[in-house]
């Protein structure tokens, strides 16, 4: 099996993660901007793999398969991150919540897709602008809170605006997440009638 430049570049972005895991933790000056840095390099492949796969007809099915693989765990891991260091009282019980819920829409909305092209109805080409939004929002609400998860007194209302933001993400991840749904409702109630699916925007 040859592997092409959009799926070397999907690779390099889960070859990225436990990077950006040592870097996290690592008490050297800088290492949360680091960190960002790290998880923004990963989300520019995510834009980058996808563009060059499409403008030079380089796809392929290993590609199409790891490419939404690699960012589910990009979010995840990183979630998984901020929800550990950021432990204690309202604030970390609403952090664990959204993080909940967006891992778990990801989670089920994976195995819908998975089931939808089992009995031959795959989601199609039609983008929701809500699944965009919500990722745009989810990553810069992911960095601020890269880099200000210390929560240095001077850096606090900076990082609640993260944490604002990533609430934010929750509600559209929910919303997007039951869109889809809708979507496949026809065909889970058995009726054989299906609609065309949106494509998952992550």
């Amino acid at each position: 099996m040859r592997i092409n430049l959009p799926t070397w570049l999907t690779l390099f972005r889960v070859l990225l993660l436990p990077v950006m895991v040592v870097v996290f933790y690592w008490q050297f000056p800088g290492h949360n901007i680091t960190a960002a840095i790290v998880f923004l390099l990963a989300a520019i492949t995510d834009w980058l793999d996808g563009y060059l796969a499409r403008r030079l007809n380089m796809t392929s099915a290993f590609g199409a398969f790891l490419d939404p693989v690699a960012d589910k765990l990009m979010v995840a891991v990183t979630l998984f991150l901020l929800v550990e260091s950021h432990r204690g009282g309202w604030p970390g019980i609403l952090m664990a919540i959204t993080a909940a819920i967006i891992v778990g829409r990801e989670i089920s909305v994976s195995a819908l897709r998975e089931w939808m092209a089992e009995i031959g109805m795959r989601a199609t080409v039609k983008v929701a602008f809500i699944g965009k939004l919500k990722t745009v929002m989810q990553m810069v609400a992911l960095v601020v809170l890269i880099v200000q998860h210390e929560k240095s007194a001077e850096a606090l209302r900076l990082y609640h605006i993260g944490e604002a933001l990533l609430v934010i993400a929750g509600i559209l991840t929910i919303w997007s997440g039951l869109y889809y749904l809708r979507a496949a409702w026809p065909s889970l109630q058995g009726d054989g009638a299906g609609r065309v699916l949106p494509r998952d925007e992550g």
